[in-house]
């Protein structure tokens, strides 16, 4: 008998299911990368010629406090100063209550109730800035008038507590992380040391949350500094006062002022033309404020860098007395927990206002009739616009943030991706006027386009992009190591494991950080009053590129709130503002379900 040996016949290897070369990669992630470089030049570039095309003097401009441009006369010394009072004034009701009630949300409540309250907070931050002014009107600037006996209202203070609730969800939220950065061993050392919760907090956790905390500070400061239609509605836009006695600091406090932004936002850059030293002056203002923006976020950020809890030793530094600790410890708890409460407080408010005045936004043909004469009808035109607006950002944004964002975390040197970080996060706190007045200067007036469409949404994509390119690169730095070594173990090129593991690991985020981007360009007004919209007589949808503007939900609110006085104006204002605020509560709502849903997942597809 004889045996026969059984053989498999030898079989090709499969190649089709390998991945396929993927250089085009490359080229996607450097686009990236460039195009945040590109739009931060761009801005620049524009700011530089303006000033190079007429002649500016800087010692006027910085010391002289008159502006009357028929006298050729250019100070720009009350404008700084107001802008210097209003967001001083700001940081002092808010970062109290901020770090407060950051403290309370983060040490105190526990996780089943911190985590609607945060949401909360989230959903404030993400409150257009025009709906913010709108409050500003009809809310801050009738208690200013009451309380200083002040005709209007108009005033430098109203424009400070506005700024104030509007920077407030931002602190509180970057103050939470940092809060949270901090090991939980540190807090149980100094429990097992006898401490009170309030001792703990001050000796334990405040001394490494610090630094993070003071760059959320910053942050809020960044956006103050560069905020300009919420402002510009409760200022009172008035040039040249600058008060010479502290009775006469005071004075100015609740009587009218101007800023650097909402002089930027007003019509003379567009009564100023493109050359001289009129327009060359504005440029200068432009200049100064983009500077001081970027100073804040670029010092900012690096605080946050530094104060990364996990990483420092901690160090007890508890100074306090054995006298009446208990009832010490109570009173802190109660302070804290009653700050908690304001942003709660705020939007309850915020939303019962915007439910009571706003009531015709929940008739459903208010969304779907047109707007009949100046404050008439509904608003079916403006959310077309609106849409139509952050379809196309969407799709112009999108891969040129992820293509920046895989760059930083994944492919460029620790040095060129921190270059690269804070050009993305100075593109992103730069004011978004100066985007509008550079898109209107280039796209509109040099490139003959006009008001359109298009040149609306490609001034909203600087809004977009370092929202996804961040969120991508933090989602790139959180691969597994193991992940990586077996992708690479399989003799994948770099440019195969971006697109067969990186991309599918990082779209959660990436997702994420387009409708966090989306939820604040919805809500911009500033570049598109003077590139893309008009407040009637434009189609619902455009015919074409040039001289094709829209109608868009946040400048149809800035148009009509500068008639408070009729009263149907107002009604169609808060109408238009509660269907805004619904527009973005359905976009960042998608973002946090994304959120809760991908945060801490492992890829194992």
């Amino acid at each position: 008998m004889t045996t026969k040996t059984l053989t498999r016949p030898p079989v090709a290897p499969d190649t089709g299911s390998r991945p396929r070369p993927s250089k085009w990669i490359w080229g996607w992630v450097y686009a990236g990368a460039f195009a945040v470089a590109a739009l931060l030049l761009t801005v620049v570039g524009y700011l530089t010629a303006g000033v190079a095309g007429g002649h500016v003097d800087w010692l006027e401009l910085l010391s002289e406090a008159s502006w009357s441009p028929a006298n050729s006369v250019y100070g720009g010394l009350a404008m700084i100063y107001g802008t210097a009072v209003v967001s001083v004034l700001a940081l002092v009701i808010a970062v109290p209550i901020s770090w407060a009630a950051a403290v309370a949300l983060s040490e105190y409540l526990p996780p089943r109730l911190a985590r609607p309250l945060r949401m909360c907070v989230e959903l404030l931050a993400a409150v257009p800035s025009i709906v913010y002014g709108l409050i500003g009107i009809m809310v801050v600037r009738p208690v200013i008038a009451q309380f200083a006996d002040v005709p209007g209202g108009d005033s430098l203070a109203a424009a400070g507590i506005v700024l104030a609730v509007m920077i407030t969800p931002t602190i509180v939220a970057v103050s939470v992380d940092a809060l949270a950065a901090v090991p939980d061993r540190v807090r149980e050392a100094a429990y097992s040391l006898g401490l009170t919760r309030r001792e703990a907090v001050r000796s334990a956790v405040l001394p490494l949350a610090r630094p993070a905390m003071r760059a959320a500070v910053l942050l809020g400061l960044a956006r103050a500094l560069g905020e300009a239609i919420a402002v510009f509605l409760v200022v009172g836009r008035a040039d040249g006062r600058l008060p010479t006695s502290f009775g006469g600091f005071l004075d100015s406090l609740v009587h009218p002022g101007q800023t650097l932004t909402t002089k930027l936002a007003g019509p003379e850059p567009v009564l100023a033309g493109t050359s001289g030293p009129y327009f060359a002056a504005l440029c200068g203002l432009g200049l100064i404020l983009l500077a001081l923006v970027a100073a804040a976020t670029i010092w900012g950020t690096r605080g946050r860098a530094r104060g990364s809890a996990a990483e420092r030793v901690p160090q007890f530094r508890y100074r306090g007395t054995p006298r009446m600790r208990l009832q010490r410890d109570r009173l802190v708890m109660a302070l804290r927990m009653g700050a908690l409460l304001l942003p709660s407080i705020l939007l309850v408010g915020m939303l019962a206002l915007l439910v009571t005045r706003g009531s015709s936004a929940f008739n459903p043909s208010f969304w779907f009739t047109p707007a009949t004469g100046a404050a008439g009808g509904g608003v079916r035109d403006q959310i077309v616009g609106t849409l139509l607006l952050i379809t196309t950002t969407a799709i112009l944004a999108l891969p040129l943030g992820f293509g920046a964002g895989i760059l930083i975390g994944i492919h460029a040197s620790e040095r060129t991706a921190r270059v690269l970080q804070t050009l993305t996060v100075v593109l992103g706190g730069a004011p978004t006027i100066l985007l509008g007045l550079a898109g209107f200067v280039i796209l509109s007036t040099t490139m003959g386009w006009g008001r359109s469409w298009l040149a609306g949404a490609i001034v909203l994509v600087p809004v977009v992009v370092p929202v996804i390119a961040l969120t991508t690169s933090a989602r790139v730095r959180s691969i597994p190591p193991e992940l990586t070594e077996s992708a690479l173990s399989l003799g994948l090129t770099r440019a195969q494991f971006v697109r067969s593991v990186v991309v599918p690991y990082t779209w959660p985020a990436t997702i994420t950080g387009l409708l966090l981007g989306l939820a604040r360009a919805a809500g911009e007004t500033a570049p598109l009053l003077f590139t893309a919209t008009v407040f009637f007589g434009a189609p619902a949808v455009p015919s074409g590129i040039v001289e094709a503007p829209v109608q868009a939900l946040p400048t149809h609110i800035f148009t009509l709130s500068q008639d408070s006085g009729d009263p149907q104006a107002v009604t169609q204002a808060w109408g238009s503002a509660m269907v805004l605020v619904l527009i973005t509560a359905v976009l960042l709502s998608a973002a946090v379900a994304l959120r809760n849903r991908f945060e801490g997942e492992r890829w194992t597809t």
